[in-house]
């Protein structure tokens, strides 16, 4: 089966990968050139576990390539992904879709043959049917089908979620898109992964609904862990006990910084918005975003006061910038909106990250010292900050940082840490909901 990934960034790259993997024959295609020069040459421009070895080994054996070329490889394609990006178009929040209908255009004058276009971007509720119409207006006489199979890919953990998904969400029209999609998808089947076959309007609002809901759980504990702060509860015993009811679940139910990321932000943003173009209220999500942004904010007064009221003139030492571990992403991270409001006080930072320093400079303050190692980072600081929870954190020699620093504050933004155990090492520890 010949597959072609218009797009090549993370979802697109991923995608490719895996169906590569699976047995297809797959071009991933980019208008960068010198991003498909680096893939070309099995280098990777995005941080995601066992991507790199992925890619070299189906490069090696001829199942994937890239080019910035559409003609020649539409033309003998049995599919076609538009995996390009979709972001928050500015000033509406709406989810700006310029790049999928450019490529629908451009894709049209090429196919030969039974093609199914396939909507793999998250896109609001419509789009596959002015995709549809775009390509029809475009070349009248082409014989295709479009169909939307959203992507549920966890960043830092994307290949597992590919190869062993929950679940496969196909939104289709025809038995012929229908076919082609399960053949695409068939050695799934070896592990009874189970495929959501719906209509194109169903597939893409579930993509909405499914990260809304995941936000809303996410909110929901940050806004118990404020009440667990004044009434004295521990919000890690309040979720567990939460998790426990199987009607509820465990997942995502951990008090932090808020939520980031390529995802969450963006889709909520557009989900309030698709609900206000068709008049159905949104309060719900609405909330979960104000929740979201004045958590972030609640950080910054709960460094502040951990300083004693004031970060001006103090030394902290930030640990972790990514939204989340094992990602080098930095869209919509708690850092972007935490780390320029201390700079602001007149806080000195210093700050370390395994993956994210090099995306992290592009947008955060020139005053943001960047250091290459855990020691360099702490060595002389009024206070530590975890704002990420990496793994290389969750083992810190307590003793050696705390001699390391000039004060003794340590901000866990993250909850990694038992309060009884920071004190026990002479830290002023403070946490999130506890």
């Amino acid at each position: 089966m010949n597959v072609v990934m218009i797009g090549s960034g993370y979802v697109g790259l991923v995608s490719g990968a895996c169906f590569a993997e699976f047995g297809a024959n797959v071009i991933c295609v980019d208008k960068d050139e010198a991003k498909i020069n680096e893939l070309l040459a099995c280098r990777i421009p995005i941080y995601e576990p066992g991507l790199d070895d992925l890619v070299r080994r189906n490069v090696e054996s001829g199942r994937l390539t890239f080019s910035i070329e559409l003609e020649n490889t539409v033309a003998n394609a049995d599919l076609v992904f538009i995996a390009v990006g979709t972001p928050t178009r500015r000033g509406d929040g709406h989810a700006d879709l310029k790049y999928v209908y450019t490529a629908a255009e451009e894709v049209a004058g090429y196919l030969q043959g039974y093609t199914v276009i396939v909507d793999k971007s998250t896109v609001p509720v419509g789009t596959a049917r002015e995709v549809c119409r775009i390509i029809s207006k475009t070349n009248p006489s082409a014989d295709f089908d479009v169909a939307s199979n959203p992507e549920f890919l966890r960043e830092g953990s994307a290949i597992g979620d590919f190869m062993r998904p929950d679940r496969v969400v196909l939104g289709v029209e025809s038995k012929r898109a229908e076919q082609k999609l399960r053949e695409l998808y068939r050695p799934l089947n070896l592990i009874e992964a189970p495929l959501h076959i719906t209509n194109l309007e169903s597939a893409e609002l579930i993509k909405y609904a499914s990260n809304a809901f995941l936000a809303t759980k996410i909110s929901f504990i940050n806004e118990m862990s404020q009440l667990c702060e004044k009434v004295g509860a521990d919000v890690h015993s309040v979720s567990k006990g939460m998790g426990l009811d199987g009607r509820i679940g465990k997942k995502f139910l951990h008090a932090g910084p808020g939520y980031g990321g390529s995802c969450f932000p963006k889709d909520t943003l557009a989900l309030i918005r698709i609900a206000q173009e068709h008049g159905v209220s949104s309060r719900i999500i609405e909330s979960v975003v104000e929740v979201n942004a004045s958590q972030k904010a609640r950080m910054v007064s709960k460094i502040r006061d951990a300083l004693g009221g004031s970060e001006a003139d103090k030394t902290i030492a930030i640990l972790g910038l990514t939204f989340k571990p094992e990602t080098d992403d930095m869209r919509d991270s708690p850092s972007l909106a935490i780390l320029p409001a201390l700079v602001d006080k007149g806080a000195t930072l210093k700050a370390h990250d395994p993956e994210g320093v090099e995306e992290a400079k592009k947008i955060l303050p020139e005053a943001v010292q960047y250091m290459g190692s855990i020691d360099e980072v702490v060595k002389d600081v009024d206070a530590v900050v975890l704002m990420t929870e990496w793994n290389q954190y969750r083992g810190l020699d307590l003793d050696k940082v705390k001699s390391m620093m000039k004060g003794n504050v340590f901000v866990d933004l993250r909850n990694v840490y038992e309060k009884d155990l920071m004190e026990s090492h002479g830290f002023e520890y403070t946490c999130v909901g506890r």
